[in-house]
């Protein structure tokens, strides 16, 4: 069985206690809208207060170490986020990767000590400009995932997905168009089942992210393997995410 549409809002470095108020609109929606599954990723801070909150949608972390615990100053283990009630972790999103230089074996242990205390995983990937530009867009993209991916899912590809976010559409307004986004998922998709076979490779859900809009979503989400979006800006407010979720909803009603 196909499963549903996953729409997950990234909250970035953003929220404080009072942007609560916008997390219990968003799950109060989705108990209505059961056609798509609807999740969040507030900072950690906020995790185990959203987690409190949500009767419906999923809330996640936006980051973990790839160490079980000990002398790591600031870090935060897998262990501890779900602890506090996170249910998944995104893990290589660009602003890691760029920001913290992030390499892709780190992410992929990281994704290993997720997996091991029952965490499910959205793992990110995507191109700068300069590579979309020079003709090399999929080929990276199938290189840094495959390097970034667990090794082995072991029966469980219901808790990996994976975020195609092309770098130089996050925060900038700039979306691709849905005949890129649909071949790069495609391109994906042949990665995915070529590591872990038909059955598992068939149903890990890749989702798109970078400038996803209420106006856009409809034909974003429509896309070819697009089995839903990581949302950053769009996602700070109740009004705007659940647009895009009612996008999203409208699909599967089509």
């Amino acid at each position: 069985m196909a499963l549903r549409p996953y729409i997950v809002g990234n909250w970035k470095m953003n929220g404080t206690r009072s942007m609560l108020a916008e997390a219990r609109a968003i799950d109060r929606s989705a108990q209505r809208l059961m056609k798509v599954e609807v999740a969040l990723a507030p900072p950690f801070t906020l995790i185990h207060a959203v987690h409190k909150e949500a009767e419906q949608i999923g809330v996640g972390a936006q980051d973990c170490s790839a160490e079980l615990d000990g002398a790591f100053t600031g870090d935060v283990s897998a262990a501890m986020i779900a602890d506090a009630g996170a249910k998944f972790v995104i893990l290589g999103h660009s602003e890691r990767r760029q920001g913290h230089g992030e390499s892709d074996a780190l992410i992929r242990a990281k994704t290993e000590a997720a997996l091991a205390v029952g965490l499910k995983l959205i793992v990110c990937c995507g191109e700068t400009e300069q590579t979309r530009d020079a003709g090399q867009a999929e080929q990276f993209v199938v290189d840094q995932l495959a390097a970034s991916l667990p090794e082995l899912l072991d029966g469980a590809s219901e808790r990996l997905s994976v975020a195609y976010e092309p770098i130089w559409a996050i925060g900038t307004g700039r979306t691709a168009s849905v005949a890129d986004v649909a071949a790069m998922h495609r391109a994906i998709r042949a990665l995915l089942v070529d590591r872990y076979g038909d059955e598992e490779g068939g149903s890990v859900r890749i989702l798109y992210g970078g400038s996803v809009k209420p106006d856009n979503a409809r034909d974003l989400l429509g896309a070819d393997e697009v089995g839903g979006a990581l949302v950053g800006g769009a996602s700070l407010t109740a009004e705007s995410f659940l647009g895009i979720v009612m996008a999203a909803v409208d699909l599967q009603d089509a």
